[in-house]
């Protein structure tokens, strides 16, 4: 039997008449799915790396207190800072402040871009030092295949979570979009800062100390 759309709605409140607090856009719905199954890749690429880690009697420790455990810091806080403003975006919107939203989001891309600057800087100094996906000077080969995947992954979704934030931006400002695209890619944006969190200690520091 068909249900009305009416019935639909009765069903998404409470007893008060109020929205349900579990009710979800499907929006929302399909990226808490992507989400939960994007968690379930990270954390099947990062355990096989622990065990290598923790296994494997020569591999390499290269990120001692150095250049690259600083790098790794600043990125992690550029990171972080850019949740902050996607946070201020999502309550600019809410608030109906189009042009705030729109500001704050572009300096979440633009953080974006810091933070894949950097990234790829220290890739070109791994590189010229001897690093490649399949060998080091420290030791293992291994090593730089799970290191350039594993941080390849994440700079991946942060190059995409850009490429997508931006195109947002600019249907948000030219009135195409709503602040339910806003806060859907608000979600993506906060998982790609919660995965580095789990990356940044399992590989950079992680690797300080034998």
């Amino acid at each position: 039997m068909a249900v009305s759309h009416s019935e639909f709605a009765l069903h998404r409140t409470n007893v008060q008449g109020e929205p349900s607090p579990l009710a979800i856009g499907s929006k929302k719905l399909a990226m808490w799915l992507f989400i939960i199954a994007d968690a379930g890749t990270f954390a099947a690429v990062l355990s096989s790396y622990g065990y290598l880690r923790i296994t494997a009697t020569d591999f390499p420790h290269p990120f001692k207190f150095s250049p690259n455990i600083i790098n790794a810091i600043v990125m992690t806080f550029i990171l972080s800072a850019s949740s902050g403003t996607m946070v201020l975006a999502v309550s600019a919107a809410r608030k109906g402040n189009r042009g705030s939203a729109v500001r704050w989001i572009g300096i979440t891309i633009v953080a974006g871009i810091i933070f894949i600057a950097l990234h790829l800087r220290e890739w070109l100094a791994l590189i010229r030092n001897g690093v490649t996906m399949s060998h080091n000077p420290w030791g293992m080969p291994l090593f730089g295949a799970s290191f350039f995947s594993i941080t390849g992954l994440h700079l991946a979704h942060v190059a995409s979570g850009i490429v997508v934030l931006s195109a947002v931006a600019i249907g948000y400002f030219r009135d195409r979009y709503t602040v339910q695209e806003i806060e859907v890619w608000a979600l993506y944006w906060y998982f790609v800062e919660v995965v580095w969190m789990f990356v940044m200690p399992s590989v950079y520091l992680g690797s300080m100390a034998k």
